[in-house]
């Protein structure tokens, strides 16, 4: 088994050396930029994450001027990102590395941060401190499941305790770093979910899975989260050049971002408002949520009665309101129509 580990993190090793991908924050130690990749990157595309990587630097090059910003400069700054959470955590965390005179460097200290799991904290601790810690993400549970032939579910507890297990078997205490990045660049690129380049694949002649033909069959998932759909009716109330908005509140998805008016039980409109249809059951979808929304348009002279948590915003000055995705779309469906 020893023998068979040291092939198989030599191989990734090799490999990297010559198929890894060259992203900008691999060209530093700088905790704080290593940190902002990883919480960008959860959820997200390289190919994205590393525009949103590139602004978040050049607006806010130290995690001191981060952490200075306000929240709402954050979320703006994160707007088309999704997963909003990350944002606020993100800005929690600068707050309190400053606090505490800078970044941790093992990765127990690292998961006090906000928003800072295991595998982000593995990942820091390797990339900027050379800890040997080893990550494991989805990339490296499809990895390993294939290579091994492991078929015990990644989303139980046994598969993450084996997994884990298995993954700091693998790493090599003076490569770590290389060894992670190798691993999740495999991964992205080669050992990919649907259509892995199996042909082509150095590993080719060892796999499991591919002596066994379960490629696609695995990683094994042992039940997904069930999707609850809620439906949505905005309406953009526009009067005398001005909209109303308001921030939404905590405890609900999109906590802290800027919508326009929502309809619900409570908030009625007048019955003679004028609302102008602009779309019916328009899907979004959110990590475990299907949203159906309908937009409305209401152009009035004077301004309706809304509760105290709408405010009135000059038309021209809503792009400096951090706003959900579908809000974004909703507003380009009421430039259409005026």
């Amino acid at each position: 088994m020893k023998q068979e580990n040291s092939v198989f993190s030599t191989t990734l090793l090799r490999w990297f050396k010559d198929c890894g991908r060259d992203l900008p924050w691999r060209h530093t130690r700088d905790p704080y930029l290593i940190w902002l990749s990883e919480i960008i990157l959860q959820q997200t595309r390289v190919e994205q994450g590393r525009d949103y990587w590139e602004r978040f630097v050049l607006r806010w090059p130290t995690v001191e001027l981060l952490a200075a910003a306000t929240e709402d400069e954050v979320l703006r700054q994160w707007q088309g990102l999704g997963y909003y959470s990350r944002a606020r955590n993100l800005h929690a965390a600068a707050r309190q590395v400053v606090e505490w005179g800078g970044f941790p460097r093992s990765v127990e200290e690292l998961c006090k941060l906000r928003g800072v799991g295991e595998y982000t904290a593995a990942a820091i601790a390797s990339f900027a401190f050379d800890v040997p810690a080893a990550v494991v993400d989805g990339n490296v549970y499809r990895v390993l499941s294939r290579y091994f032939g492991i078929d015990t579910p990644i989303d139980s507890t046994e598969g993450r305790r084996l997994f884990a297990s298995l993954a700091r078997e693998l790493l090599p205490q003076r490569q770590a770093a290389d060894y992670n990045q190798a691993i999740m660049d495999f991964g992205a690129t080669q050992c990919t979910p649907a259509n892995p380049a199996c042909l082509t694949c150095p590993l080719l002649e060892t796999c499991r899975a591919q002596a066994e033909g379960r490629v696609g069959a695995l990683p094994v998932k042992q039940g997904r989260t069930k999707v609850q759909e809620r439906r949505l009716s905005y309406v953009y109330i526009r009067c005398q050049g001005e909209v109303a908005i308001r921030k939404r509140g905590e405890g609900d998805f999109w906590q802290g971002l800027w919508e326009p008016y929502l309809m619900e039980e409570g908030r009625e409109l007048p019955q003679d408002a004028a609302l102008v249809l602009l779309a019916h059951d328009v899907k979004h979808i959110l990590s475990h949520r299907r949203l159906l929304c309908d937009f409305y348009l209401w152009e009035t002279d004077s301004r309706p009665v809304l509760t105290a948590d709408y405010r009135w915003v000059k038309e021209e000055e809503l792009d400096d309101y951090a706003k959900p995705r579908l809000v974004e779309i909703m507003l380009e469906w009421v430039k259409d129509h005026l």
